[in-house]
């Protein structure tokens, strides 16, 4: 089944945040860079973004993924410094390092951007991929995630095997699969996966 990204609304009722919308006139957040992320040290701005379901709490502050890192830096909400240039990372800065440590960074980045930007509460995924995790509540709660989204980009080579692998393991985790499909334009559609029945002549 194929959702426009205007029908992906409907999916398991409303799940769009009530104020995913930054509020203006707010400081912005200052964040420092580490190897495979970004840390919040501010105990107030650290509950602040934690209530809007970003980052993971560690002892040291809030810590961000890339992809969280670079879209609250899109939004303005945050600055990252470099402790050990003393500079200020750009968004550019922040993709280059995310780069590094992501073959598929610019795919998830722009799959997690624009489901974060229809209010949606996304977290990492399980480790199948390019995939994240998709809360199906009004607001973010500690609550289990209902949907699985996995992402694929045009000329990506995926199997069948691969694909059925994945849906297996949504299904045992008791998930709704849903696909996004990355086009060259950056254009993205999602298809819901249920089954996958096949016979071998």
């Amino acid at each position: 089944m194929v959702h426009s990204p205007e029908e992906i609304r409907s999916l398991g009722g409303d799940i769009l945040l009530k104020n995913e919308k930054e509020e203006s006139g707010r400081k912005v957040i200052e964040a420092v860079l580490k190897d495979d992320g970004v840390l919040v040290k501010s105990p107030e701005d650290s509950e602040r973004l934690q209530s809007k379901g970003y980052g993971t709490h560690r002892d040291e502050g809030l810590y961000l993924t890339f992809y969280e890192a670079m879209y609250l830096h899109s939004k303005g909400v945050i600055k990252v410094l470099d402790e050990k240039t003393g500079n200020y990372l750009s968004f550019q800065d922040l993709l280059e390092k995310y780069k590094s440590v992501e073959r598929n960074a610019w795919i998830k980045y722009l799959i997690y951007r624009d489901l974060r930007s229809r209010g949606y509460v996304v977290r990492e995924g399980f480790g199948l991929g390019v995939d994240f995790r998709l809360y199906g509540r009004g607001e973010y709660s500690k609550d289990a995630a209902d949907y699985i989204v996995y992402g694929v980009y045009e000329g990506m080579a995926l199997s069948i095997e691969d694909l059925t692998q994945v849906l297996m393991r949504s299904q045992n985790l008791k998930k709704t699969l849903i696909l996004a499909v990355v086009n060259r334009r950056g254009e993205i559609v999602y298809y819901t996966l249920s089954q996958m029945n096949l016979q071998q002549d």
